[in-house]
């Protein structure tokens, strides 16, 4: 059985898509710690493990990661983007990038933003529009 991201890839679940090439795709996570928090995942390899992937599909997730990244901190303006990879919660390799203004930003255990599905696409339009430019 696919998992849930695999489904979001697939486009059986809907998603707020920032990015998407033939091997990965990048999804605004819907309970984000910022605006703009993004899910970036290998389409065709549902390994739950970073370190158990093919070395072309991991130095493909974090190449295609980068690319997201710099589209992202040109889209929402924050210091940096956060990068952190945990795969406890869905057994499928996802790295998450997080805009940040302070390294508090990334502590996973704070109350998470819940932003309207409108303000939701607006941020993922930005973003995905600054990928295309890259």
């Amino acid at each position: 059985m696919a998992t849930i991201f695999t489904r979001i890839a697939n486009g059986e679940i809907p998603s707020y898509k920032v990015a998407e090439d033939e091997n990965y795709y990048a999804f605004l996570d819907i309970s984000p710690l910022a605006e703009g928090h993004t899910l970036v995942i290998p389409k065709k390899v549902e390994d739950d493990y970073i370190f158990s992937l093919d070395e072309d599909v991991y130095r493909g997730l974090w190449a295609f990661a980068r690319k997201v990244a710099l589209a992202l901190k040109a889209a929402v303006p924050c210091k940096r983007v956060g990068v952190a990879v945990l795969g406890m919660e869905v057994p499928h390799t996802h790295i998450h990038l997080v805009p940040l203004q302070t390294e508090g930003d990334m502590d996973f255990r704070k109350e998470h933003l819940k932003p309207s599905p409108e303000r939701m696409k607006e941020i993922a339009d930005s973003i995905l529009a600054q990928y295309e430019k890259l």
